[in-house]
C-alpha cells in the first residue's frame, strides 16, 4: 500500500469517527444539517447582496469586496474539484450536493466560510470577526459529521479560504481600483 493510500485510509477512518450515527439524538442531526447548509453559496451571496443594497457605505463596500472574493473563490474550488475528482463519502444525507457536485475535495463550504472569517478579521468590527471565527469551524465539522466531506477536504478547504482571504485583504486597494469602472459596486468613500 502506498503512502497516498494510507493517508486516504486514515482520512476515511478519522472522518468516520466524526460522522453522526443514524441512532444519534435527532437534535444533533438538525443542528448538523443547519450548520452544513449555512455555508451554501445560494445563501451567502444573497445575504451579502442584501447588505450591499441596504447598508451604509462602509458595509456596502465590505459586502462588495467579500462577494467579489466569493465568486472568484468558487471558480478556484470548482477547478480543484474537477482536477482531483475525489468522490464524496458514501451516505444518504445531502442529495443536493451529491447530485449537483459529486466531488468532495476540497470543501467549498469550508473554503467559503473560512474566507469570510478571515475577511471579517481584516475588515472588522470585532463582534463580526468573533461570530465568523466560531461559525466557520462548526460548518466544516458539520460537513464531515453529515457525511458529505472527509476531514482532509475540510482542512484543505479551510487552508484555501485562509490564503484567499489574506490575498483579497492585501489586494483590496487594487480590487477597488479594478472595479471602479462600475460606479455602483463600491461607494466613493474609502473603508
Amino acid at each position: 500500500m502506498t503512502i497516498y493510500h494510507k493517508i486516504l485510509k486514515t482520512d476515511a477512518r478519522l472522518s468516520g469517527q466524526v460522522r453522526l450515527r443514524e441512532n444519534a439524538w435527532p437534535g444533533w442531526h438538525r443542528i448538523g444539517s443547519f450548520l452544513a447548509h449555512s455555508g451554501d453559496s445560494w445563501l451567502l451571496l444573497p445575504i451579502l447582496g442584501l447588505i450591499w443594497l441596504f447598508a451604509g457605505c462602509e458595509w456596502h463596500n465590505k459586502a462588495a469586496l467579500m462577494g467579489i472574493g466569493l465568486i472568484f473563490l468558487a471558480a478556484i474550488v470548482l477547478a480543484l474539484k474537477f482536477t482531483f475528482r475525489r468522490s464524496r463519502p458514501p451516505g444518504e444525507w445531502g442529495d443536493i450536493y451529491r447530485s449537483t457536485d459529486p466531488h468532495s475535495f476540497p470543501s467549498g463550504h469550508a473554503a467559503r466560510v473560512t474566507y469570510l472569517a478571515v475577511m471579517a478579521i481584516g475588515l472588522g468590527p470585532a463582534w463580526f470577526a468573533v461570530a465568523l471565527l466560531i461559525w466557520a469551524p462548526l460548518v466544516g465539522l458539520a460537513r464531515i459529521a453529515m457525511g458529505v466531506h472527509y476531514l482532509s477536504d475540510v482542512i484543505v478547504g479551510m487552508l484555501i479560504g485562509i490564503l484567499w482571504g489574506i490575498l483579497i485583504l492585501a489586494l483590496q486597494g487594487p480590487i477597488l481600483h479594478l472595479f471602479s469602472f462600475i460606479p455602483f459596486i463600491f461607494c466613493t468613500a474609502n473603508f
